[in-house]
């Protein structure tokens, strides 16, 4: 598929189709499309996950034909013409949208035929779902052979903040909702694996279609929360240059304060009962490397500033459990791994530096 190509009965343009988001139908069925999927995907499944459970046995006992033939008797009537309504009010909706299976064979190829004939010729993806997919791996094995940089720096230094400032940027937390620390869970479930894979594949088909080849990532372990880095990309980020973001101590406490109390504090629509056992459900996740005395003594000072949002006051007074979490756990731990990166470091400074570094050095 080409821009001015409008309805092709098939299509394998699997670029195209992912970087312009295109409106894609997944006919899986719901326990499929749990598992994977991709951003613009919508699922209408010709069948449900019992349905499909039948037809498997029986292919499995009785071969194709006798599973296609079960199909057909499962999908009919009545509650074929009900999704039939569906599918057509979803290309209503996404005229230009194209429509697939697990691997494009019958049930694509029966739903293209089914809206055929009901007047609505539709594009089908040739290969389906593994096809897309599978041209996101081979993204994630290949597009960070470009040069590329890892942003760095302590905790709380707004590292997520400054990089919508590059154009190089992909912002791996963002794709797996997760801010990558004990305190990192976003009140939204993270994707499963597979999801956070095509999100981060499609991001970076996007940028190199647009003539982006470098990249920038935040600096990040193997995992972000339940999301596992590409190999690929994580053992790129252990050879390319460093930038540090350098911010004083005070700001990184203020930052902290933003992104875990004032905005969980939005994302919980006010509730401090909810936030308080965000708050201590997180610490908690630290209290064997923390030690039972200072896990104690940290918890309670949240409990103290929670106590004082209840009773009007901001949430500056979660401020002193903060330093002391940066000074006597994050800070150390971070500069314990920093110094097997000292030699990789090309830029050092505050926000504004490094953006102007990258600009003058990158594309």
């Amino acid at each position: 598929m080409n821009e001015s190509t409008t309805h092709p009965l098939l299509t394998d343009d699997y670029d195209y189709l992912l970087s312009q988001d295109i409106a894609l139908l997944d006919l899986r069925a719901p326990v499929e499309f749990s598992e994977g999927s991709f951003p613009c995907a919508s699922n209408l499944a010709l069948m449900t996950d019992e349905e499909r459970a039948q037809v498997g046995t029986c292919y499995k006992l009785r071969g194709q034909q006798a599973a296609i033939e079960l199909g057909h008797r499962l999908v009919a009537g009545e509650l074929r013409e009900h999704r039939l309504q569906r599918w057509l009010a979803w290309l209503e909706a996404n005229p230009l949208g194209v429509i697939y299976c697990f691997r494009g064979g019958l049930r694509s190829q029966t739903v293209q035929q089914w809206l055929q004939e009901a007047g609505h010729p539709v594009t089908r993806v040739k290969g389906g779902y593994k096809a897309l997919r599978q041209r996101l791996i081979q993204e994630l094995e290949q597009g960070f052979e470009q040069p590329g940089f890892i942003l760095s720096g302590l905790t709380g230094s707004g590292k997520t903040d400054w990089l919508p400032r590059s154009p190089l940027s992909l912002d791996l937390e963002g794709y797996a909702h997760h801010r990558g620390s004990s305190f990192g869970h976003w009140a939204e479930p993270q994707p499963t694996p597979i999801n956070f894979e095509n999100r981060l594949g499609i991001a970076r088909l996007k940028q190199r279609r647009n003539g982006i080849s470098s990249w920038l990532v935040e600096d990040e372990s193997a995992m972000i929360g339940r999301c596992p880095l590409p190999k690929r990309l994580y053992a790129r980020m252990q050879q390319v240059p460093v930038l540090l973001l350098e911010v004083p101590f005070e700001q990184r406490v203020r930052q902290i304060q933003h992104d875990y109390i004032d905005t969980m504090l939005a994302r919980f629509n006010g509730n401090l009962d909810i936030l308080s056992d965000y708050l201590q459900d997180s610490l908690k996740r630290l209290y064997k490397r923390l030690g039972d005395r200072d896990w104690r003594h940290l918890s309670q000072l949240m409990t103290e500033a929670i106590h004082q949002q209840t009773q009007g006051f901001s949430s500056e007074g979660h401020q002193p459990w903060i330093r002391e979490l940066l000074a006597r756990y994050y800070d150390p731990i971070y500069r314990r791994h920093q110094d097997s990166k000292e030699h990789r470091i090309i830029a050092r400074g505050n926000e504004d530096e490094l953006a102007d570094w990258l600009a003058r050095h990158t594309d």
